[in-house]
């Protein structure tokens, strides 16, 4: 309770004091917080000019006040009563090169004079320019600031001039072009020496250690093309860098000299800036490339993977039930042009320059003329892929295209090539195939046999047996013609003066049409004279009676006599 009575006495001292504190505290609160705010809104309105200058910069045009030098001191954005920001630039530019001609020129020379409106750089009683209020706008700067900037600006440009153009300076930078020149000199006379050595040196080594060229068995180069490709080398190396040194040596030489200074800066950015955006755009396209290869990596193993897949059904290690080996190869190409094609859109938005419209443009051009000058190959690629999923021939079947017989070659996306039994080798387009009827000789012969046939035409006299047994007796004894299945006769017409015999039989060497028919119409002859029977096709007119038979005389008995005639008199009724 003690305490607790003390505590009590002493707070209305300690709430007396804090009331004091507090009251003396104020005005330097308020001074705090009035100086935040200022500060605040200092830096506030110094954005808000700074935003203004900026914002004047970029909408009005500054023309140069040009030193003596043809270089830019500064620029001037507005007018002046009557004077235009041109004309103000001109008419400063005129006085500051007539301050060259002061002998006595020095840093000092220059003063700054304060008027109602303006302040003033003057020389003597000569007022340089005038600096306004509207001057200042275009700079974070007041008019005082300004005109001082201008005036130091002015005056070492000035001192710099004459120094520049005293009689030392001069001899110095004359010695200097003649040394460049001198050492230019000699180094493009020792460059064509150099070069001159070279060549006697390539010439001297033919058949020594330039023997050529050679990949395995093909030779790129022999050793005098390639003499001649060295030395062609030299010539262009030469010429690079006679031209390097030159292109060296004038901006060292114009450099020299300080009214050439430009000159010599302008060259050297000829070639510096186009490097430099050369390197800029590489550097930063790097991303780019790398998800180019990344993407490149990428569908290299997956085509390798689907050729593996051809590989294995082709050799028919891989077996798809409805999916011939044939088909394999075809199925990839289109499967390796779709993959390239669906890979080249992926890519593209990371190709260089692939949104500009020129890019865009000839793409389109190009895709054009691959449209019209295509149209004919596309639909000769289509009749092409038809063809191979139809199964119409494969290489080495005996076909007739047309009026064309012969063995299938090749096979491409644009042509079928066929050897004639002339051995003629005919070109197709796949789109004439595709228009006309394909006989295929080969598809079922292994299995079926391909039945060959040939007619006879036999007059009524002869037995029809009799010529059915000579024919199959023909069939019997030609080569290639099967026994089983047996060979058989079709009597395919009764015509005025003779019966058509056809002769059909089997095999299984479709290649071989042209020498079976041979030997089976020989063996025909054979048979047909062997049996005695006359071969009087097509329209045979003979007496008979006491003539000579048409069968070879081989074939007859040695006895045999040709029959008188026959005439017989029945006298008068």
């Amino acid at each position: 309770m003690k305490f607790k009575n003390q505590t009590m006495k002493t707070h209305p001292k300690i709430l007396f004091i804090f009331v004091l504190t507090l009251l003396f505290l104020q005005p330097a609160i308020s001074q705090v917080n009035s100086s935040d705010s200022w500060n605040n809104n200092s830096k506030k309105d110094l954005k808000l000019e700074k935003g203004r200058t900026d914002s004047l910069k970029a909408t009005t045009v500054g023309y140069p006040v040009i030193g003596f030098f043809k270089d830019t001191l500064f620029l001037v954005y507005n007018k002046l009563g009557s004077f235009s920001a041109k004309e103000r630039a001109d008419a400063i530019s005129v006085r500051i090169h007539k301050l060259a001609g002061i002998i006595n020129f020095n840093d000092t020379t220059l003063k700054i004079l304060e008027a109602e409106t303006n302040t003033d750089i003057v020389h003597v009683e000569t007022v340089i320019m005038s600096i306004t209020e509207n001057d200042a706008k275009y700079t974070d700067l007041t008019k005082t600031e300004l005109a001082e900037k201008y005036k130091q600006i002015i005056s070492k440009k000035l001192i710099e001039y004459k120094s520049e153009i005293s009689f030392s300076t001069l001899l110095k930078e004359i010695i200097s072009a003649l040394l460049v020149l001198l050492i230019g000199g000699l180094a493009i006379f020792y460059n064509r020496k150099l070069f001159r050595w070279t060549v006697t040196k390539i010439e001297e080594q033919e058949g020594k250690w330039i023997n050529g060229l050679t990949i395995k068995t093909y030779t790129l180069f022999d050793a005098k093309s390639q003499v001649k490709a060295l030395l062609f080398a030299n010539v262009v190396l030469k010429w690079f860098v006679f031209i390097l040194l030159v292109y060296i040596a004038l901006p060292i030489l114009f450099g020299i000299f300080p009214w050439t200074q430009n000159l010599a800066d302008t060259l050297f950015n000829y070639v510096a800036d186009p490097i430099k955006t050369i390197v800029k755009s590489l550097w930063n396209y790097i991303p780019n490339l790398i998800t180019i290869v990344v993407i490149l990596f990428v569908f290299r193993y997956i085509l390798k993977g689907l050729a593996f897949l051809k590989a294995e059904i082709e050799t028919e290690k891989l077996v798809i039930n409805g999916f011939y080996p044939d088909w394999a190869n075809p199925t990839y190409q289109i499967i390796k042009v779709l993959i390239y094609a669906f890979m080249l859109i992926i890519i593209f938005p990371y190709l260089p320059g692939s949104d500009s419209p020129v890019f865009r443009g000839v793409s389109v051009f190009l895709g054009v003329l691959f449209t019209f000058g295509s149209s004919g190959s596309l639909s000769n690629i289509i009749a092409g892929l038809i063809l191979t999923y139809m199964r119409a021939f494969k290489i080495g079947d005996r076909v007739k295209i047309g009026e064309i017989t012969g063995d299938i070659i090749e096979k491409s996306m644009l042509v079928t090539r066929i050897r004639t039994i002339k051995n003629e080798i005919i070109s197709v387009p796949n789109s004439n195939i595709m228009s006309s009827h394909t006989i295929n000789y080969s598809s079922d012969s292994v299995d079926n046999g391909l039945i060959l046939h040939t007619t006879v035409t036999i007059g009524y006299d002869v037995p029809w047996k009799n010529i059915h047994q000579a024919l199959i007796d023909a069939a019997m004894r030609t080569e290639h013609l099967l026994h089983d299945p047996k060979p058989f006769i079709l009597q395919t017409s009764l015509d005025d003066f003779f019966v058509s015999y056809q002769i059909n039989a089997y095999t299984r060497e479709p290649n071989k049409q042209a020498l079976i028919y041979s030997q089976l119409h020989q063996n025909i002859q054979d048979c047909c004279n062997e049996a005695g029977i006359e071969i009087m096709s097509p329209h045979y007119r003979a007496a008979r009676d006491g003539n000579m038979t048409t069968i070879p005389t081989n074939y007859l008995d040695k006895d045999y006599e040709a029959p008188a005639f026959k005439v017989k008199n029945n006298g008068d009724k």
